[in-house]
């Protein structure tokens, strides 16, 4: 029996509170202007006091779930993408598994910044695939404005919070035809840490930290990374790069993502662009832009999807799907 990964509902949640540019003008050195040319921002969403990654999470899951019409006791693996999570331990997957009410299973939490949810959903292909669980809830979910350093403007200015989320399910290949993951590809250079990374940590500071960045050299390291993966993504499944229906890039920057479509020859209407109005949401924005691509009517049944996201690591990764 062959079996396949087919995303079957996907859900977001974006907190109430909204951040603009105007807003981070009051607080730090900046400006619209500058933020919008340098990055593509306008606006971002910045969890309430109290309202945790687990909170946002089992928004989005909830909603995916209902997408996809199972309950959560269909549920049987939780794999949540997260570099923000409630507590050192247990992991919010657990934490989410107990505010949905889902009682058998898996659940564990994956930690590889804005790649997160790429490697997320890679590990549950696999688990799906072989035949070990039946259906997995994928998360992506940030709460990254409680790590930035409102001073630094470099940083400050990018990020926001939010969470979304895939319910996969295995099928025989023959009920899912051409729809399911196709091929994933994840990769890390270790050597890079210090272009991305948190100044804290349980056993270095026991602290939290703040998110520390060399943004050109992340730029230039992004461009090169993000369009080899995808075009080995491509070409390991036997498809040309751009015979893809829609492009869901992590939501990093726009000068980025224009960077990797003029290098692959995709066409811009081919995007699917969230940031504008959510910033970076790290291991939620590639699942929150999907989401907005479905809800919007041009991700479509059977469509030919190509996931990607770069993250601290540096980490790296693409996967392709039929929708």
């Amino acid at each position: 029996m062959s079996l396949k990964a087919v995303v079957c509902g996907c859900g977001a949640y974006l907190p109430e509170q909204v951040l603009t540019n105007h807003d981070l003008a009051k607080k730090v050195d900046t400006s619209d202007e500058w933020i919008r040319e340098r990055t593509g921002i306008r606006e971002r969403h910045v969890a309430a006091d109290g309202e945790k990654t687990s909170d946002l999470a089992a928004h989005a899951a909830r909603q995916a779930l209902d997408a996809a019409g199972y309950a959560p006791d269909d549920i049987d693996l939780i794999i949540v993408a997260t570099t923000t999570p409630d507590l050192t331990f247990p992991s919010t997957a657990a934490i989410v598994q107990a505010k949905l009410g889902v009682r058998e299973g898996a659940a564990f939490d994956i930690q590889a910044v804005c790649t997160g949810f790429i490697y997320a959903l890679s590990t549950a292909e696999k688990f799906l695939t072989s035949g070990q669980h039946k259906r997995a809830l994928v998360i992506g979910a940030e709460t990254f404005s409680r790590i930035l350093d409102w001073t630094d403007r470099a940083t400050c200015v990018l990020f926001g919070d939010g969470a979304g989320a895939f319910v996969l399910e295995a099928q025989e290949e023959a009920d899912a035809g051409k729809r399911g993951v196709i091929n994933s590809y994840l990769r890390c250079d270790g050597r890079l840490v210090d272009l991305l990374y948190v100044d804290g940590g349980v056993s270095s500071t026991q602290s939290t930290g703040h998110v520390r960045m060399q943004g050109n050299k992340v730029f230039r390291e992004a461009v090169m990374r993000i369009s080899q993966a995808m075009e080995w993504v491509a070409a390991d499944a036997g498809i040309d790069v751009r015979a893809i229906d829609w492009f869901v890039p992590h939501q990093a920057n726009e000068r980025i993502i224009k960077g990797v479509v003029k290098k692959l020859d995709l066409a811009t209407d081919q995007v699917i662009s969230t940031i504008a109005g959510q910033g970076n949401t790290s291991a939620a924005s590639i699942p929150l832009a999907y989401h907005q691509g479905v809800s919007d009517g041009r991700i479509k049944k059977d469509d030919l999807v190509l996931l990607e996201g770069m993250g601290g690591g540096l980490t790296w990764g693409a996967a392709l799907l039929r929708a």
